[in-house]
């Protein structure tokens, strides 16, 4: 390999993204410090049953479920990771109930970091992949100790956006409003090394990422719109459709960047008293902007998830993202439905 075809470690593409205006030094230091955190919870997953980090912690989270014991170290490194920096103001995980400010022993910045540590954290025992979602906000001007409050900006404010996948290889996939790059975990180098520049998801697709056990459970729009993909051929789609479901969003929006598709988790009957299955804030917003940064789409069945303005920290809404005619096709279903008499 020349070169000039080596890939460029993670630290180098930030610098030079530092230099062509378009993140600060704050904003490089901060992505850097959650990559570093990254590795730190990709050896911890690596090493499975010989760490003892399989099974429950015994403890649950903000939302009443059960932690796994990874869940909580997950947790616990990308706080102390970020704690001492000065590039951060405050920060939120979908592990804790209210948002944290930096201590006050410590400098702050001018960012605020929201982060789901461990994503399809239900697959670890079986040995799926799992990952980590972050997001990152600008701290509101003349606001010294953010309060939850300060975190509920809309997903199009965003000024950062990744996910690591712990899989075969350990991948961080990264925008920061400039296109979506992976970066691979080089483990004898110890770093992160660019590996795909402008990842693009296809327009369309033949492929759909949905848990097919809830479908008794959906409203009467995404019924409809499942039994037309079903129907393959025959049907008015006019073209057979494969379903695939990882039960982990990290792996089934990876796959979607990868080669296309539509992921889909919807608002179901099952508990009519929440507005979806997915946290707004830790797991739409981030997966949305990487979306579309990559040409793709991700609406919660009737608007833009982007556009969607949050009144709590720990909101859920339906999420429908990736290919973009695809996405554009399941929306409209959900927009006619409602049109009906």
């Amino acid at each position: 390999m020349s070169p000039a075809s080596k890939p460029i470690s993670l630290t180098r593409y930030l610098i030079e993204e530092q230099r062509a205006g378009h993140i600060s030094a704050d904003l490089r230091l901060l992505i850097e410090v959650v990559a570093r955190a990254c590795k730190t919870i990709s050896v911890a997953v690596g090493k499975g049953a010989l760490g003892g980090v399989l099974g429950d912690a015994g403890t649950g989270n903000v939302q009443g479920e059960a932690q796994k014991k990874l869940d909580v170290i997950a947790n616990d490194v990308l706080l102390e990771a970020n704690a001492w920096g000065g590039h951060l103001a405050g920060l939120a995980s979908e592990e804790m109930e209210h948002s944290q400010p930096i201590p006050d022993v410590y400098p702050r910045g001018n960012y605020l970091l929201l982060f789901d540590p461990l994503d399809g954290s239900s697959n670890i025992d079986v040995n799926v992949s799992v990952g980590t979602i972050f997001s990152v906000l600008r701290c509101p001007d003349g606001v010294t100790t953010p309060e939850d409050e300060h975190f509920l900006q809309a997903g199009r404010d965003q000024v950062a956006a990744g996910y690591c996948v712990y899989g075969p290889s350990t991948t961080l996939i990264l925008t920061v409003g400039h296109g979506v790059h992976q970066f691979t975990l080089d483990r004898e180098q110890g770093s992160f090394m660019l590996t795909q520049r402008d990842m693009m998801v296809p327009e369309d697709t033949k492929e759909f990422a949905i848990n097919m056990s809830n479908q008794r459970h959906w409203e009467a729009a995404m019924q409809q719109y499942v039994d037309d993909l079903l129907i393959g051929k025959e049907g008015p789609r006019g073209k057979d459709f494969n379903m695939r479901w990882i039960a982990s969003m990290v792996a089934d929006v990876h796959r979607i960047l990868t080669r296309g598709g539509i992921f889909i988790y919807p608002w179901d009957r099952k508990d009519p008293s929440k507005p979806g299955k997915l946290r707004l804030m830790y797991e739409a917003n981030p997966m949305s902007l990487l979306i579309e940064q990559a040409g793709g789409a991700a609406t919660n069945g009737r608007m833009r998830i982007l556009d969607i303005a949050p009144d709590q920290l720990h909101q859920r809404v339906p999420v429908f993202l990736g290919s973009k005619n695809e996405v554009d096709i399941a929306t409209r279903y959900h927009l006619e439905f409602d049109a009906l008499p």
